[in-house]
């Protein structure tokens, strides 16, 4: 498996109020700031984006999608002085997997929703990714516009079901849209998501992620890339932002994390399993990375989880 699905794995994404848009007329409709990675995409017509974190307005046209992935308070209009709705009531108001529509309609389709991590660590995505993601050229469009018109068609056309294809669609272009930003080298930054588009970084990383039990050493890695050693540390470090050996160990107490929480697995056993000697090994790489012991940061979590349900 791929870094990104192993990262996407991980964070288990699940969407949620896949809606479309019908808005005719003047129209401005207003989104509270909120977590998760919000997605939009023009099917007709012309909008603008107004969002805390831009220093203008972007303009959207259609075929356009954007990914909005730092849960800033944003806008959506038609004229920047028209009335603006309140989102919340508004979608509210229709059935998910449904569309709303504004003064009637007919100027402006399109459709959005956002993606919730039901995993710990959302922020080995987020944090890659910039204050909105643009989708505009001709040819990240034509990758996108079959699933944006097969979800288009299951909100305009309920059929049994249709409310989970709506929501597997939507899923799958997320997944599409952030591979166009992997891919896109228009796109500058440093971290483990830019990397994937270096032949050599990225089989590395594949490693890491198929096989975080490996006895990984420097000198092996930088095998696998076919460089030096001193080469490849200074490679990885420039575009990933730390150590092979640093990323090495987070991914692993990361994995470590969420086994412990989904599936109670014992010390023992992720310290075998993750290439430690020694449960103490184990623990102390833990505690360095998570910033509690394993048995702390269990019992943080469970409190945590019965406080949300009310236990």
């Amino acid at each position: 498996m791929d870094p990104l699905s192993h990262v996407l794995k991980l964070l288990r994404p699940e969407s949620y109020a896949i809606r479309g848009l019908d808005a005719g007329g003047d129209w401005s409709i207003a989104f509270p700031a909120g977590e998760g990675i919000k997605c939009y995409a023009l099917q007709s017509g012309t909008c603008w984006l107004a969002m805390d974190g831009l220093d203008q307005p972007v303009q959207i046209v259609a075929g356009d999608c954007v990914l909005l992935p730092r849960g800033h308070a944003f806008r959506f209009y038609s004229k920047p002085d028209a009335p603006s709705i309140d989102a919340i009531p508004l979608f509210s108001a229709f059935e998910v997997g449904t569309v709303a529509v504004v003064n009637g309609g007919g100027n402006c389709r399109g459709l959005g929703g956002y993606f919730t991590f039901t995993g710990l660590y959302s922020d080995l995505l987020l944090t890659m990714l910039p204050t909105i993601v643009h989708f505009q050229r001709d040819t990240d469009k034509d990758a996108l516009r079959w699933y944006l018109e097969r979800l288009m068609q299951e909100l305009h056309d309920p059929h049994p079901g249709g409310v989970l294809i709506a929501q597997h669609l939507a899923q799958t272009i997320l997944i599409q849209a952030l591979r166009l930003h992997v891919l896109d080298d228009s796109r500058q930054g440093v971290g483990w998501l830019f990397a994937l588009r270096d032949r050599q970084m990225s089989a590395v990383l594949a490693a890491i992620h198929d096989q975080p039990g490996q006895s990984w050493t420097l000198e092996s890695l930088a095998a696998l890339a076919g460089m030096s050693r001193s080469s490849f540390a200074a490679r990885f470090n420039a575009m990933v932002g730390e150590s092979a050996i640093g990323y090495l160990t987070r991914w692993r107490m990361h994995l470590a994390a969420d086994r412990l929480c989904q599936f109670r697995t014992p010390v023992s056993v992720l310290a075998d399993t993750l290439g430690y000697a020694s449960e103490s090994a184990f623990g102390a790489a833990f505690k360095r990375v998570i910033g509690q012991s394993p048995r702390v940061y269990l019992n943080q979590v469970a409190t945590n989880h019965n406080a949300v349900s009310g236990i």
